[in-house]
């Protein structure tokens, strides 16, 4: 089966592999660079918390997949499985970790329950006015640069053509495929997979599926390096989007952090938001909670990059409700990095099989439409927003 791949961030170089390996010919087709979109802006956390339960199945294949990425690739993407601690600073925020933590128990995600002696015992500096804490000791962090390259290589090692600088020009279905002309070639195929990320919702739109998609850029910023202490990726449970900061220390000893800051709008052309230094006061405030010893630290860079965010914070993945063999995988509306592996390996089964053992359907494109016709009908559609 041939198939063209439209995005090479994590979603297109994870399914390009996926697909190869299964015996699929495949083109992958990057109108940049390979890993420079929402990938590359991404603070490179590999977490399972706080997640829609519903994600969690392809979160818990992800993972394990994470865990073998140095050697089904290669090379060391850096996936460290330090684990994921999520401070609590007041009652609201430990009353919806245990309510989370419950309801996340029967779908295999556990969550230990951290006292302030714990939390002063276990990860010293960390969040001296926390209340409590959660943790996840299997999850960790990758590095985002690292990690989408190497599945381009790894796809090109199993017969796949990557393609970058490439413009998408015209989508054709032809009836029995698809012909895709880009601003270097034409490229035909008998199935589409869709992994374009923020631009994703444009290529659905040709095949008369319109989504709520909207692109916004987060502002990420790293410390210079410090003595490595911290191990584990540092979050928050809080109702207040203006304290919801998070950090993690790479080896180097630099400390990655985001949050706390609202995410810009961004033009899809050309595709990218600039960092903001005016805003890096009140995010920096928000992660001394988390570690008070960054107020004393130097910022050597920020930057920010273009990301797809669903109306529902639900990724559009599976096939397509109007046309045959065109498939979807995009909009994972800032917490796709850790899902990026997993989706990758759903997709390619799903494509090449008919079927995945890893529940999709509250990913369908055509939820919205569901969603409308029980509006109409007086019923109403519950979906959770991811985390």
């Amino acid at each position: 089966m041939d198939v063209v791949v439209l995005g090479g961030g994590l979603m297109g170089t994870a399914s390009a592999y996926f697909l190869a390996r299964r015996g699929a010919r495949v083109t992958l087709i990057e109108r940049n660079r390979i890993g420079t979109g929402a990938t590359v802006a991404s603070f490179g956390n590999i977490r399972r918390t706080g997640r829609h339960l519903s994600q969690l199945p392809l979160a818990h294949r992800s993972l394990t997949l994470w865990g073998e990425a140095e050697k089904m690739l290669g090379r060391d993407v850096e996936f460290r499985a330090t684990g994921h601690i999520r401070l609590i600073f007041d009652e609201g925020g430990l009353a919806d970790m245990r309510a989370y933590a419950k309801a996340a128990r029967p779908w295999g995600l556990e969550l230990e329950e951290l006292g302030l002696h714990e939390i002063r015992d276990r990860f010293p500096g960390l969040g001296p006015n926390a209340i409590a804490a959660s943790f996840s000791p299997h999850d960790g962090s990758g590095n985002p640069r690292l990690i989408a390259p190497a599945f381009a290589d790894a796809a090109r090692r199993l017969g796949a053509e990557i393609v970058e600088g490439a413009q998408v020009e015209t989508i054709r279905h032809t009836g029995s495929g698809f012909l895709v002309a880009t601003s270097k070639d034409a490229f035909a195929a008998d199935c589409l997979l869709n992994t374009a990320g923020a631009w994703g919702a444009r290529i659905a739109a040709q095949f008369g599926e319109e989504v709520p998609l909207d692109a916004r850029g987060p502002q990420m910023g790293v410390t210079e390096p410090l003595p490595h202490r911290i191990l584990p990726v540092v979050g928050i449970w809080t109702r207040d989007k203006d304290h919801g900061a998070y950090l993690r220390q790479v080896e180097r000893g630099n400390i990655v952090f985001g949050g706390a800051a609202e995410r810009v709008a961004v033009d899809l052309d050309p595709g990218h938001a600039a960092a903001d230094p005016m805003r890096l006061p009140t995010q920096l405030r928000a992660v001394a909670r988390l570690l008070p010893a960054i107020a004393r630290v130097a910022v050597i860079r920020t930057w920010s990059g273009c990301e797809g965010y669903m109306r529902d914070m639900l990724p559009v993945m599976g096939r397509s409700a109007t046309t045959p063999g065109l498939f979807h995988a995009f909009g994972f509306s800032g917490h796709g990095f850790q899902l990026g592996p997993g989706v990758g390996d759903a997709m390619a089964e799903l494509m090449m099989t008919g079927r995945c053992e890893t529940p999709l359907d509250d990913f369908r494109i055509d939820r919205f439409n569901r969603a409308a016709c029980r509006e109409q009908q007086g019923s109403p559609m519950s979906i959770g927003k991811g985390g």
